[in-house]
């Protein structure tokens, strides 16, 4: 891990994106999972994953995050995710937040795969960061 003790702790953001692209029938059939409501999994298993990035990814600084949210929106092509996260620490939680946009599409594709195997997932991205020795990044 890098060592991140001379650095000041600061307040720290970052949004990340990811789009699960599935057709209209699936779209029309997330209400009537057997799993549960997959949009209600999804958002608890993202926010898991802000919470235990460290342990996903080898190099990652264990954070205490202060704020982890997962918005997932149903639109015509699929389920938009939004995941958001927020710290008070020495490094960013970029990676909180992509690893929570991650699982999360990746969790609605779980509870979704027995009705389509051509599901999707794409755009996979950082929306934007905030605080920090290399300033805000807004896409």
């Amino acid at each position: 891990m890098v060592d991140v003790t001379e650095k000041s702790e600061t307040h720290r953001t970052a949004r990340a994106h990811a789009f699960v692209s599935m057709s209209p029938d699936v779209i029309a059939a997330l209400g009537n999972n057997p799993k549960g409501d997959p949009l209600v999994v999804a958002r608890i298993a993202g926010i898991m994953a802000a919470k235990r990035t460290s342990d996903l990814i080898p190099f990652c600084h264990p954070l205490s995050l202060t704020h982890a949210a997962v918005d997932l929106t149903i639109e015509s092509g699929g389920v938009r995710v939004i995941a958001s996260v927020a710290t008070t620490a020495p490094t960013g939680v970029e990676m909180e937040a992509l690893s929570a946009a991650s699982i999360a599409a990746l969790t609605v594709y779980d509870m979704t795969k027995a009705l389509d195997k051509r599901i999707e997932i794409t755009d996979i991205y950082l929306l934007e960061k905030t605080g920090g020795k290399s300033g805000d990044f807004h896409r």
